[in-house]
């Protein structure tokens, strides 16, 4: 079965570097661009009454050698192995995403939605809403202790740093750090650079602290 992008979305998220692990973690709002082919105001009809939507898209920037039955997990420092099926990791066999976002608003042929973690151009290759009667599973449990590194760190950005970046994507930045942005496997106090928007956010990390060395 071929597939085909319907929609490319549009952020702050330039590099595959800094980008939320997991949806619903940051606040930053992202636009979700229909493709001309998909423009037709009837496939969006009804979907305005929902507050979330799930988003079926690709990691387009994983890049596989074929079909691996194990990854190393990020989040377990990398020096682990697991299942690739019982993992997020974007080297699958299909190299598909699965993200639910809060529907902002939709403007025209363009959804605005929230807590997505996915890099700027990344293809969308299905929207459906979100049922909470269907989709949420209150009672269920994480596998091999996820919780044990959901850790968030502190973090310190000078005010006069703080105010380059625009007022309405602060707080989007800032839990974007608070999520450390480092790989899991390093602890070291290295100075780090991250993409966000235009600008080039310098930082480093000491223990539970992110300091903000520069914005530019």
């Amino acid at each position: 079965m071929n597939i085909e992008p319907i929609a490319f979305i549009e952020n702050d998220f330039k590099e595959k570097f800094g980008v939320p692990r997991q949806s619903g973690l940051v606040s930053l709002p992202s636009r979700i661009v229909l493709e001309p082919k998909f423009r037709d105001e009837n496939a969006l009809r009804g979907l305005e009454d929902f507050t979330h939507i799930w988003l079926i898209w690709g990691f387009s920037e994983a890049k596989t050698n074929g079909f691996s039955p194990t990854v190393r997990p990020p989040r377990l420092g990398g020096n682990v192995r697991k299942g690739v099926f019982a993992t997020r990791s974007p080297f699958r066999p299909n190299s598909l995403g699965l993200s639910v976002v809060k529907l902002v608003s939709i403007d025209g042929f363009a959804l605005t939605v929230t807590g997505a973690d996915l890099m700027n151009g990344t293809p969308i290759y299905d929207i459906k809403p979100y049922l909470p009667y269907a989709d949420s599973v209150p009672e269920a449990s994480n596998g091999w202790s996820l919780a044990e590194h959901d850790g968030r760190l502190t973090v310190e950005f000078h005010e006069e740093l703080l105010k380059i970046i625009p007022e309405d994507k602060r707080q989007g930045l800032l839990e974007t750090l608070a999520q450390d942005p480092r790989p899991q496997y390093q602890s070291d106090e290295r100075v780090y650079t991250m993409a966000f928007g235009d600008w080039q956010v310098s930082f480093t990390v000491n223990g539970d602290k992110l300091l903000v060395k520069n914005v530019k």
